[in-house]
């Protein structure tokens, strides 16, 4: 049996799901991000343990086929941003690739459940990366630029500008009290 549970994130969110079915006595054959793979069914009782169980660590048990196809898209965006070396994709083709479906079709699914694009998705999580990066203050723009796939530290600047209402100088003067944590994009 599959479940998928919005808001993982990290790696630290897959240690915190497990940690909760492993208390509730269930034992996951697989826990990946958004997604936990069981050996049997749950019955009704535990799937209400497990909801009120992940609910106040900050996840959401989805049940929703809609939901559980938008949490997917947005796990394949922040994994390539946040958790992988190199974030140059085509994420039309990535997301369509991985989950076997045209990307209007899905496109269009996100921004109805959303009320914004996957470009205006992906855009936010770029912005919340540079932040992260701009913060540890191991790498200069134009290396941020490149690792994130802008064409230019011109283009990085401009769209943070138009996000954060900042340049990254100013965001960087003004310190890490202005990130947002990954699952509240």
């Amino acid at each position: 049996m599959k479940l998928y549970i919005k808001n993982m994130v990290c790696p630290r969110c897959i240690s915190a799901v497990e940690k909760s079915l492993l208390d509730i006595n269930l034992k996951p054959t697989q826990v990946l991000l958004g997604e936990v793979s069981l050996e049997k069914d749950l019955n009704i009782e535990q799937t209400e343990l497990l909801k009120q169980k992940l609910e106040s660590l900050g996840f959401e048990l989805l049940d929703d086929a809609r939901k559980q196809q938008i949490e997917k898209i947005k796990l394949i965006i922040i994994n390539h941003i946040h958790h992988l070396e190199d974030s140059r994709f085509v994420f039309s083709e990535i997301i369509s690739d991985e989950l076997h479906k045209e990307y209007s079709q899905l496109s269009k699914l996100f921004s109805a459940t959303e009320g914004i694009t996957i470009e205006q998705f992906v855009i936010l999580q770029k912005t919340e990366k540079v932040k992260e990066l701009l913060a540890y203050n191991k790498m200069n723009l134009s290396e941020i630029a490149d690792k994130l796939g802008y064409s230019s530290v011109a283009h990085l600047s401009s769209q943070f500008k138009k996000t954060t209402g900042l340049t990254p100088s100013q965001f960087k003067a003004q310190g890490i009290h202005l990130r947002k944590t990954l699952d509240n994009l």
